[in-house]
């Protein structure tokens, strides 16, 4: 999947935010924190971990929403330190049960905040990546989920999230 449009979407959404809420010098650490708490949001929504519950995985919409929320700081963070010349969703193999890729997911990001390199952001893309194939989203889905949640976060923004 091409990330240019990504990119300049998050761009314009950060911008937004940016002008019209109280200035913060530098916001990564909280975006930082973000996504991880984003990551784990997702997670308690497949349930993967929930070794004790008989209760299901939350609707297929609701988790790919999930996910989508961790796109967007995921690139967020990429803007922020000049990594969004990335024109392409890196490949890669990361294998294991979702719960590994999840604390392996969560462990890429902690490498990242740590060494802010392209490499180490683009093994949290692949990270990522791993996720989706394991839930079965298409980059066609994350696309058009992340345009849709773009939007409504954009709405939020405006009647005073």
């Amino acid at each position: 999947m091409q990330l240019p449009k990504l990119f300049t979407m998050q761009r314009e959404l950060d911008s937004f935010i940016q002008n019209n809420r109280k200035p913060i010098e530098d916001v990564f650490e909280e975006k930082g924190l973000a996504l991880l708490v984003e990551l784990a949001e997702l997670a308690n929504e497949t349930r993967c971990f929930k070794f004790w519950s008989t209760k299901g995985p939350s609707e297929r919409a609701v988790i790919l929403e999930e996910y989508v929320d961790s796109i967007h700081f995921l690139l967020s963070l990429g803007i922020e330190k000049g990594f969004d010349t990335l024109r392409n969703w890196p490949s890669g193999k990361v294998e294991g049960s979702l719960t590994q890729l999840f604390l392996k997911t969560t462990a890429s990001i902690d490498k990242f905040l740590q060494e802010l390199t392209m490499d180490s952001y683009e093994q949290v893309w692949i990270h990522y990546g791993a996720i989706a194939r394991e839930l079965g989203f298409s980059h066609e889905d994350i696309l058009s989920a992340y345009i849709e949640k773009n939007e409504e976060n954009f709405n939020r923004q405006r009647n005073g999230y």
